[in-house]
Parts: C-alpha cells; structure tokens; sequence
C-alpha cells in the first residue's frame, strides 16, 4: 500500500503520486515506482510531493556565523575554542559534530594592535563571542573589527573569582575583586553581561585598539613567539609573582628583569632585522632572522593573507615559480661533497687531493678507515666550494683508473652515503660503517 500526503513515512516506503503532481525533495522514482529517501511526512506544495523530514539538520558552522566557545588551549600564536553555541541558528544549542567543534583564533586576528602571543590576551576558560572566517581544511575564526566580538566571561587565574572591567591602568583592562590580580583581555562589549548584549555599553577603548603597550604592560607579554607559558602572567596556577623556570628563563635569554623574581638580564636587546623581498608580492620588507635561499619570506600582509586562506592560486603559484628560481641560483653555489668508491688501500688523502684538485678547488679530502686496525676502508669523501666544480670531477673521475683500480665517484647524501646506491670498494661485499 502507497502512503499518501499527510502520513509518515520511512526511507523505501511507496510514496503514492497523483496524477498531474511532481515528484520533489525526499521522494525518488524508480523502475519499480516511487519510494521515499527520508523519514518524515509526506506533504504536496504547489503541485510537488516530498517529504518534509522530522530529522533536526546537522548544526555545521559556516563562515559568517556568531559562535560562542571556550578557550581550551592556548598555542603560540593561536588561540583554540571550543564551540558551545551558534547564535541565531535553529539547533544552535545542540552539540557540534567533532570535525568541526574547534576553531583557532590567530592572534593577528584578536584585535588590531600588535599582540606577540595568545597568551597575552586570552587564558584557558575564558567564553569568548568569534566570528567564523575559514571553514576548510580548518575551522577559524575572529574576535577582530566587532565590538561584540571578544572574550565575555573570564574567571581569575590566581583564586577563580570572575573578572570585573577596570580603567585604573592602560592595558590592564581587567582586575579581580578578590585578590591582586590584573591582566588584559580582548573584551566584548558584552563581559560581565553573558552573550546577550547590554544596550549604550562600549568598553571597547579598554583594549586599546591602535595604541603602543604601555611600559608597565611590555614587560609582561610573551615576546619573539614565545609559548604562552612563557608569557609572565599566563601561569593561572601561580598567578603573576612567581619564580620563572630555569627552561623558561633560558628560552627567553635572560632578558626579563625584576618583577617577582624573574631572573634579571636588563633591558631586552633589540633584535637584528634583515632586510629583504617579499617572495609573494615582492614588496620590501625586514625579518628577524636571516633570509634562505628559496624558502618563503613573505611581509606581514602576505603572511596574513596565507594564514586566512586569502591567497589566491594566482599568487601562491607565482610565488612557487620564484621559489624554484631562487633555489636553482643558490644551489650553484652550495658546497658539494663526492663519495668516492673503489680506493686503493695503498692511496693517500694526498693522492686523492692531487688528482682531484685537477678538476677545482678541493677543501677537504677523508679517507675512512677501520677504528680497529686504522686501514683503509676502501671509502673516501672529497668536499668542493661549490657544484660546478664539484660536478666536473664526477663528470671526470667517475670510472677512471686510480692505483689500478676504476673509481666509483658520486655526489654524497647528507648521511655520508652516495645518492644512488651501496658504497663500492669495501673489502668482502661488507657494506662499511657510516661516519
């Protein structure tokens, strides 16, 4: 017997279609009729029957949604929540499939003013209110440019009291009624008032959106991408005067000085900036660390762009191009090291040296052998300046007679080895030792 519109049905139930009526959503027509895909009810709108299903939809977030999460671990330069709700979404309250229940909060991404590490802005338990930016590969999101955005709920890291906004000290936007406690957060103009916002609140000039970090408030942030732990007051366990460990201490460098016993180094030393070309936009740009050859450098806006999944394939291929240019001109000039096969035991670092020493500059010349007896191996590796030379000899050497034997002559791979196979030349088939 065929349901008709009005009663319940389950997927491969014979869904009755009268005569001049379509066929629509969770209804499916095959050769031996019409059958249901859904569990629900059978409804006909407009001439079309379907199932209208009784199932709830997945609650998925999706870019541009308002979600409100949990911090629940706090990296380097991000910040992970776990998602609790999705606002203005039927089934928001429900729980989120475990793909997609956490979402990471880049801390370029928190507010707009240089932030050196997640710790300095948000701690573990902290309810903060984010927009979704990213769905794919990852969920990410954003507490930036809203000033409903940000954290609304954090408790204090020395004695769990809730936080209340304070205005006593710049960037020291939070205090705890209890104790002594005082830190920054990325507030909401929601914080102390839950997810619904409060009607004429703006504490948004508390985060000091634009401004330099106070003199008081740069001592204690987590400089040079330093784990959040490292960042002073980020220790909920022993609050902000405590002995900073000897590990920590020595990450940092010793550059942290006075406050509550933090090992003393005196000012923090300026760091040395290379200057630079941005591999992606080829703008000018500084890095603190020494650029190489063919691996990407890109400025801050670029770096951002890449972090939020903005590049596009345009620009991530063009850049790839440069990269290969970049690596075919700094690989000329790299060192090359030969392994050499199939030496005479009766041969010399000195023979070897002269006869190779025909085809470039020869910088360093080893012969292995047995720690044992100190006979030659029937090994030896022979270093270049650089990879013309180094190929010339290969091109050369390899197979010509040395001492009454053919040499077997190959570029070295980073364990000792030749790139292309065993060793040769080692007594008795005996593959040698690695040096």
């Amino acid at each position: 017997m065929s349901a008709a519109v009005g009663d319940l049905v389950t997927p491969g139930t014979a869904v009755e279609i009268p005569s001049g009526a379509e066929v629509g959503d969770g209804v499916h027509t095959s050769d031996s009729g019409v059958v249901a895909t859904l569990t629900g009810k059978v409804v006909e709108n407009d001439g079309t029957i379907s199932v209208q299903s009784n199932r709830p939809t997945a609650n998925m977030p999706k870019i541009g949604d308002i979600v409100i999460g949990q911090v629940n671990r706090l990296n380097a330069k991000t910040a992970e929540i776990r998602i609790l709700h999705i606002e203005n979404k039927e089934g928001g309250e429900r729980g989120v499939p475990a793909l997609k229940l956490f979402a990471d909060i880049f801390v370029t991404e928190f507010v707009d003013r240089y932030m050196p590490s997640a710790g300095d802005a948000m701690r573990s338990r902290d309810i903060v209110r984010a927009k979704i930016t990213q769905f794919e590969p990852m969920l990410k999101a954003s507490t930036r440019n809203d000033p409903t955005l940000g954290v609304l709920h954090a408790i204090c890291p020395p004695c769990g009291e809730l936080l209340v906004t304070s205005e006593k000290t710049p960037d020291f936007n939070v205090e705890c009624p209890r104790c002594d406690y005082t830190g920054y957060r990325v507030l909401s103009n929601g914080f102390g008032h839950g997810h619904i916002l409060p009607d004429g609140v703006d504490i948004q000039p508390l985060n000091r959106p634009g401004e330099r970090w106070s003199p008081a408030a740069e001592g204690n942030l987590g400089h040079d991408g330093a784990r959040p732990y490292l960042s002073v007051v980020a220790d909920h366990r022993r609050g902000l005067e405590h002995e900073m460990p000897a590990s920590a201490a020595k990450m940092r460098g010793g550059r942290d000085g006075g406050r509550g016993g933090r090992g003393g180094g005196g000012d923090r030393p300026r760091r040395e900036m290379h200057k630079t070309v941005c591999t992606m936009c080829s703008s000018k740009t500084e890095v603190p660390f020494k650029p190489t050859p063919g691996k990407p450098i890109r400025c801050r806006d670029c770096l951002n762009k890449v972090n939020d999944g903005e590049a596009s394939k345009e620009e991530l291929a063009a850049e790839r191009e440069v990269l290969k240019v970049a690596r075919a001109k700094s690989g000329a000039n790299m060192p090359m090291k030969l392994f050499v096969g199939s030496v005479s035991w009766d041969a010399s670092e000195d023979d070897l040296r002269k006869v190779f020493a025909e085809h470039g500059t020869v910088t360093e010349v080893h012969i292995a052998k047995d720690r044992e007896t100190g006979k030659s191996r029937g090994f030896a590796f022979i270093s270049f300046p650089n990879k013309k030379e180094g190929a010339a000899a290969v091109k050369k050497l390899d197979g010509a007679e040395f001492f009454g034997r053919k040499l077997s002559v190959q570029e070295s791979n980073a364990g000792g080895g030749k790139r292309d196979g065993n060793r040769g030349g080692n007594r008795g088939g005996r593959r040698p030792r690695r040096n």
